[in-house]
């Protein structure tokens, strides 16, 4: 795999990460370990931001052509970053009320 192909995806599951473990700290009820919520930030995190490019319409491109023709540069766009974030934070966010909700 090229590190164009990579960098995206890196991005993805890091800002998910930091999603997940902003959300982890807000919410106090669900105490959660810090596996839960880096599995879950970094998943939600590639999820969230593949949802969201696909709205804005980013859905059909190849990841590898587009960071070509754009350099690397390409890979920290607004569906990567806030999509990533907010994907992480929401599954951590849904992973931590089920776990609280096991727990009663």
């Amino acid at each position: 795999m090229d590190m164009n192909t990579l960098l995206p995806i890196i991005i993805q599951v890091i800002t998910g990460i930091i999603g997940g473990q902003a959300v982890g700290a807000a919410i106090k009820t669900a105490a959660m370990g810090q596996l839960p919520k880096i599995l879950g930030g970094a998943v939600g995190g590639v999820g969230g931001a593949a949802i969201l490019s696909s709205l804005l319409g980013g859905g059909a491109v190849d990841p590898a052509a587009a960071a070509t023709a754009a350099g690397a540069g390409s890979a920290l766009n607004i569906p990567n970053i806030v999509g990533g974030a907010g994907g992480g934070a929401i599954l951590t966010g849904i992973i931590g009320a089920v776990m609280n909700a096991m727990k009663k």
